[in-house]
């Protein structure tokens, strides 16, 4: 039974090396796989997907997906979409449909939250939608499960208010357990 996957975690927490991974296993077994990325995410080039550990492949945009011909979305044997937190709610619907009507699995691979500690919104359509939830950890500096999202300035301080969405990685971001995001406390 297909099932629409959500797994989710902080910065950190190899969510791409786990959507590059899950690729692999599928096309290993001689599987069709499409790997998906938002428009938005082009930190690593326009049309390619890579983790901090060095895993990579190429994509496609999710401008280019939602267009597709159905009759070739039917011919796969799996969807991967990576930084889905980054879809709005009507392509999460999207995503459902493709489980619902076409019996393919989606797995969607992003953060629940933002740098202010609230759902994006294709982040929270999916805790409303998908068959399973997943968590992937990571740890926070004290050794304590990681599950925010700070987002830092140039001088390493904790940045609590802007944009919903700036680009960037380990320059811009680290993850910290909700008592260290609270105090805003970065490092020991």
């Amino acid at each position: 039974m297909a099932k629409l996957y959500f797994r989710y975690g902080a910065m950190g927490s190899s969510k791409t090396a786990n959507a590059l991974m899950t690729r692999y296993n599928y096309m290993e077994k001689g599987k069709k796989v499409l790997l998906v990325k938002p428009d938005i995410e082009t930190r690593d080039g326009r049309k390619k997907i890579k983790s901090r550990i060095g895993l990579e492949a190429d994509c496609i945009l999710w401008s280019e997906f939602k267009n597709y011909d159905f009759k070739f979305i039917n011919n796969l044997d799996a969807v991967i979409v990576d930084e889905v937190q980054f879809l709005s709610e009507a392509d999460i619907d999207q995503l459902s449909n493709i489980v619902d009507e076409y019996h393919i699995p989606v797995f969607c691979y992003g953060l629940r939250i933002d740098f202010t500690s609230h759902l994006f919104s294709g982040s929270k359509r999916l805790m409303e939608l998908a068959d399973e939830i997943e968590e992937l950890k990571t740890v926070c500096w004290c050794g304590n499960h990681a599950n925010m999202n700070a987002r830092i300035d140039e001088n390493g301080n904790i940045v609590r208010t802007g944009q919903q969405v700036s680009m960037g990685a380990n320059d811009k971001y680290v993850s910290l357990c909700r008592k260290h995001y609270k105090e805003g406390k970065i490092k020991q």
